[in-house]
């Protein structure tokens, strides 16, 4: 019978866990992956000799990977898609016409305010930044943009509407673990979310003034372009199924799977392209085109199956750490004693985000920093009579927004292979994603918070 793990035995596994991974991957800057393969196996042996059978620890490591089957799905079919969108002259198309109306010097903005308009249409900030996410990446490399200030703009545009698009899989998540309703938990979130979305406005209309931006190669570029696609509005079309398929809430993987298979029509009969090796040859190893122009190639090959196996490499390891974590008793051991001595309803609250932070740090999965500080802290809530709104804004804006920020998060993972940008590199400009947090918990101290739950049913 396995023993349950002590709150002393639960933090030292944490210390363990973060300061490895501190050590290895921002201080000595390696891949992430040995450092969570390292930590997995040195969990699991504490967890062994702390009297947890061996049996119950490949157990909750199997448990853990199961949650990671359908993230390796999603990543595997966006790699396929973008490849065939290459191929397509999809995004070459938009790049094409969308050096002509974005201004340089506003790019960052621009980006920022299209990516929100595709995530609250899609509710996926997985399908906007593999699909404008990757044109605007295209537009910030021809007219001498930073690659990660493109990134930032384009990640907290993405993860605007995965917060707040009634279509978002976490906007509705969070308010049904929390116990409250999806339209009260969006127009709660408006609190905190439309002064991070100011802050980060402002922030990019100062970024982006800068003397170093190129664009005497822009002719050159679109020359390029229209030597190596037929450049051509029907190759919009894919893209545009994509949207009415989220629109109509199809659920992500036939969504996928509708943006890969019109995307291969529209290469037979816009591109000429019809041979049926090469398709699969592109979908698995990605678009490799004949364009000399350097700049262009580097934006147009890309994509493929194998492209993604980086990331999904990466979310098996840190989904069984995730898995050791939650099913060994781990978050539970720490997080009970944690909350028995907390007496100010501020106090919770700040609590409630800390811990959805440290759970997405731990595990890198957002589902899990929603699911398990909902479920520790929904009682408490209810007993301090703390509006369950408040519960779900702050679940929502410290678990879906920090988990791009996390390396070896699936998010994190997902936009730094798909944007070729790392984390590290990007997060200063994300400023979208930690500004919500902050608001968060500065609302929470500074604004008395209700006294009467039942005003969740307004």
């Amino acid at each position: 019978m396995n023993k349950q793990l002590s709150f002393s035995k639960s933090m030292l596994l944490i210390v363990f866990i973060l300061a490895l991974l501190f050590i290895s991957i921002f201080l000595l800057k390696a891949e992430p992956h040995l450092p969570l393969l390292a930590t997995t196996v040195g969990t699991a042996t504490l967890l062994w000799i702390f009297g947890i059978s061996w049996t119950s620890i490949e157990s909750a490591i199997l448990r853990g990977i199961q949650t990671a089957i359908m993230p390796i799905l999603i990543l595997s079919l966006i790699g396929i898609l973008i490849a065939v969108w290459m191929m397509s002259g999809t995004v070459p198309t938009i790049l094409y016409y969308g050096m002509d109306y974005i201004q340089p010097n506003y790019f960052a903005v621009s980006a920022l305010y299209v990516t929100i308009m595709i995530s609250l249409f899609t509710g996926s900030s997985f399908t906007t930044v593999s699909t404008v996410g990757v044109a605007f990446m295209g537009i910030a490399a021809t007219t001498g943009v930073s690659p990660t200030l493109a990134a930032g703009a384009v990640i907290c545009g993405a993860c605007f509407g995965d917060k707040m698009s009634p279509l978002s899989d976490t906007t509705n998540f969070a308010p049904a673990v929390a116990g409250t309703t999806l339209f009260t938990h969006i127009r709660h979130m408006l609190y905190t979310t439309v002064p991070a979305l100011i802050v980060t406005t402002i922030f990019f209309l100062f970024a982006t003034k800068t003397d170093t931006i190129d664009l005497s190669s822009m002719e050159q570029i679109k020359l390029a372009l229209q030597e190596g696609f037929n450049i051509h509005w029907l190759t919009l079309l894919s893209p545009l199924a994509v949207v009415i398929c989220s629109v109509r809430r199809v659920p992500i993987l036939p969504t996928l799977i509708v943006g890969i298979v019109t995307g291969l029509l529209i290469t037979a009969f816009v591109q000429h392209q019809g041979a049926i090796d090469v398709w699969f040859q592109v979908m698995q190893s990605g678009y490799k085109s004949t364009i000399a122009n350097e700049t262009v190639a580097a934006i147009v090959n890309r994509g493929g199956l194998q492209s993604m196996m980086w990331s999904v490499s990466l979310i098996l390891i840190a989904l069984s750490l995730g898995g050791l974590l939650q099913h060994c008793g781990v978050i539970e051991a720490f997080f009970r004693t944690v909350i028995q001595p907390l007496k100010r309803k501020s106090s919770i609250v700040l609590m409630t985000g800390a811990s959805s932070i440290a759970v997405n740090g731990m595990t890198g999965e957002q589902y899990l920093s929603i699911l398990l500080p909902g479920q520790m802290f929904k009682d408490e809530y209810a007993r301090r009579h703390i509006p369950a709104r408040t519960l779900s804004r702050t679940l929502e804006d410290c678990g879906t927004l920090v988990n791009p920020l996390i390396p070896w998060g699936v998010s994190g993972a997902f936009f730094a292979s798909t944007l070729g940008v790392p984390v590290v590199e990007y997060l200063p400009y994300a400023v979208f994603l930690w500004a919500s947090p902050f608001f968060t918990f500065a609302y929470a101290i500074i604004k008395p918070l209700q006294k009467n739950a039942l005003e969740d049913s307004e």
